[in-house]
C-alpha cells in the first residue's frame, strides 16, 4: 500500500483532527490568498519559505486537491484553493473567538484570589507575601479567610478558596501540598511564672500533666502538641486565635504553647520567657495546599512561588 493511499484512508476513517488541516496551515493559506505570494505569507507568519511550502504540500496531500499554483510571478489559488480558503476563514474566525473567550476566562480568574490560611501563617507570614504579590499583580483583588487548618481544608474542598496554607502534621484528605517553611512550637510563660526560672528542660510527662493555655482542636498547633504528648495535653483554657493565647500567657494566666514565629517580639522584650522541653519534638512543616489534581494557576501560582523566595 502506497503512502498516498494510506493517507487517503486515514483522511476518511480517522478522527476529525486527522481529517482537518491544522490551524497554522489554514492561517498560511489565508495569508497566501491575501498577499499573492507564498514568500510574503511566510514572512508575515514568521516562518521560512521552505517551511511554508512544506506546510502547503502537506495540506494538499491531506485534502487530496491542489490548492496553490506557484510560479515566478507569485502564488495563485486554484479553484479548489479558493473554496477551501472560504472555509478556512470561518474556521480561523471561530478559533479567534475561542481564543478571545479563553482570554476572558483567564482575565476573570486573574482578577481575584481567594486565600485561606491557618492563624499563624495568616498573621505572621502572609502579609509580606501579599505585599509582594501586589507589586506583580496590582489589579488582583485578594480576600483572606483565617481559620484553623480544618477550616482551611473545608474552604478549599468546597471551592471557596483558590489556595490554602496549613500548619498541621498531616495533609487533609483531598488536598495536594508543598512544604513552604519550617516552624517549631515552644512553651512560653510570663516572667513571673515559676517555670521562667527553670534551668532544666521540662520532661514530657510534666508538660502533659500541667494545664496549658491552648489553641482549639482542629488547629495545626494543637495537632502537633497532641501528637507529641500522645493526646495527653490538658487545657487550662482553649482559645481560637494565636493572639488570644499569647495575650493570656502574657497576663500570667498560665503556660502556653505557641509557634516560634508568633512570639519573637514578646521573647525579645521579655514579656514572655521560653521554657526548654526535653524528649519532645515540637517541629512542624508549614504547607501550601490545594485540591488534589488542581495545581495552582494564575495569581495562586504566583503567590505559591513567592512563599519559596
Amino acid at each position: 500500500m502506497s503512502r498516498e493511499t494510506s493517507e487517503e484512508q486515514l483522511a476518511v476513517t480517522g478522527s476529525l483532527a486527522h481529517r482537518v488541516p491544522e490551524l497554522g496551515a489554514l492561517e498560511l493559506l489565508l495569508a497566501v490568498a491575501r498577499l499573492g505570494s507564498l514568500g510574503a505569507a511566510a514572512r508575515e507568519l514568521g516562518i521560512t519559505q521552505p517551511a511554508a511550502s512544506s506546510r502547503i504540500r502537506s495540506m494538499e496531500r491531506l485534502l487530496g486537491v491542489a490548492l496553490v499554483d506557484r510560479s515566478p510571478r507569485g502564488s495563485r489559488l486554484t479553484d479548489a484553493g479558493a473554496l477551501v480558503t472560504d472555509w478556512a476563514r470561518r474556521i480561523v474566525e471561530a478559533a479567534q473567538a475561542f481564543d478571545a473567550g479563553a482570554q476572558a476566562l483567564r482575565d476573570r480568574r486573574d482578577s481575584r484570589l481567594r486565600v485561606a490560611a491557618s492563624m499563624t501563617i495568616a498573621e505572621y507570614l502572609l502579609p509580606g507575601w501579599l505585599v509582594a504579590l501586589r507589586e506583580g499583580r496590582p489589579d488582583t483583588a485578594v480576600s483572606l479567610h483565617a481559620g484553623n487548618s480544618a477550616a482551611v481544608a473545608e474552604r478549599l474542598l468546597s471551592g471557596e478558596a483558590d489556595l490554602g496554607f496549613v500548619e498541621g502534621l498531616t495533609v487533609p484528605a483531598g488536598l495536594d501540598s508543598a512544604v513552604i517553611a519550617h516552624d517549631r512550637l515552644i512553651v512560653v510563660v510570663a516572667p513571673g511564672h515559676a517555670w521562667a526560672r527553670r534551668r532544666r528542660g521540662l520532661a514530657a510527662a510534666e508538660l502533659a500533666g500541667t494545664p496549658l493555655i491552648l489553641r482549639e482542636k482542629g488547629s495545626g498547633t494543637r495537632q502537633v502538641l497532641d501528637s507529641a504528648l500522645g493526646g495527653l495535653a490538658r487545657p487550662l483554657i482553649e482559645l481560637s486565635s494565636t493572639t488570644a493565647v499569647k495575650a493570656a500567657a502574657v497576663s500570667g494566666a498560665g503556660p502556653a504553647v505557641l509557634s516560634e514565629l508568633a512570639v519573637g517580639e514578646e521573647l525579645s522584650l521579655r514579656r514572655l520567657v521560653g521554657v526548654p522541653v526535653e524528649g519532645v519534638s515540637l517541629a512542624r512543616d508549614l504547607r501550601a495546599v490545594w485540591p488534589t489534581g488542581h495545581r495552582p494557576t494564575g495569581p495562586a501560582r504566583d503567590l505559591l512561588s513567592l512563599t519559596r523566595g
